[in-house]
């Protein structure tokens, strides 16, 4: 066996895969007791803008948004703003005929899925992908349910039928993976500064202090 200094394919990358971003929205953000709102909010942001910057195929999709589930976060949205919407009435987004289109459409196998709640609205499609032959990641920080004990159980029950979970940091620094790759670099930081908690800190108070910088 001799070693090479190639990523695994188990690894995310920018055009590999579909990003679906699943009713981020008010009326099920207010029952949302596993994560803090405003921690919920900066992680769906980092995603949505680290999708965005990267180019990665995004599907966006609300649930009765006019009618009873409110707008999904402006921070999302503003990521992606001449995306359109894709809105349903079924709590599993993969009995969707639109969001399936879309998916088609696309054309990946490999589906990374986040939003709310953990137990209706990521189960039901991670689980339906998977047994359509999809490959199937779930953002585990970028979801969010009604208690703790909900959201463990739903990415316990997802990790077992074989969901592979990550984290929103884990995500946008998976899709930029060396520092050296400088038409990204900026951008990548840029959104760790404004979404990324005290990493985001740390990467001000460096620049700041010393003028560093992870890539030479």
């Amino acid at each position: 066996m001799t070693a090479t200094p190639t990523p695994g394919k188990l690894l995310v990358s920018p055009k590999d895969h579909t990003l679906i971003m699943i009713d981020f929205q008010s009326q099920m953000s207010f029952a949302t007791k596993s994560i803090d709102a405003v921690l919920l909010r900066n992680n769906a942001a980092l995603v949505a803008h680290a999708a965005a910057g990267f180019g990665v195929s995004t599907v966006l999709t609300t649930v009765a948004e006019k009618t009873f589930s409110g707008p999904m976060f402006s921070e999302i949205t503003d990521a992606f703003p001449e995306q359109k919407l894709l809105d349903r009435t079924s709590m599993n987004t993969w009995e969707d005929a639109a969001v399936i289109e879309e998916v088609n459409r696309i054309g990946k196998k490999r589906l990374v899925m986040c939003g709310l709640w953990t137990s209706v609205c990521i189960v039901g499609p991670t689980l339906s992908a998977l047994d359509q032959g999809f490959e199937v990641y779930v953002i585990a920080d970028a979801c969010g349910d009604v208690s703790d004990e909900a959201h463990e159980r739903a990415m316990d029950r997802m990790v077992q039928a074989g969901v592979r979970p990550m984290t929103s940091l884990q995500y946008m620094l998976e899709l930029q993976r060396d520092w050296a790759r400088t038409g990204t670099y900026d951008m990548t930081t840029g959104i760790a500064k404004k979404f990324g908690g005290a990493y985001g800190l740390g990467i001000i108070y460096a620049k700041s202090m010393f003028g560093a910088s992870e890539g030479h």
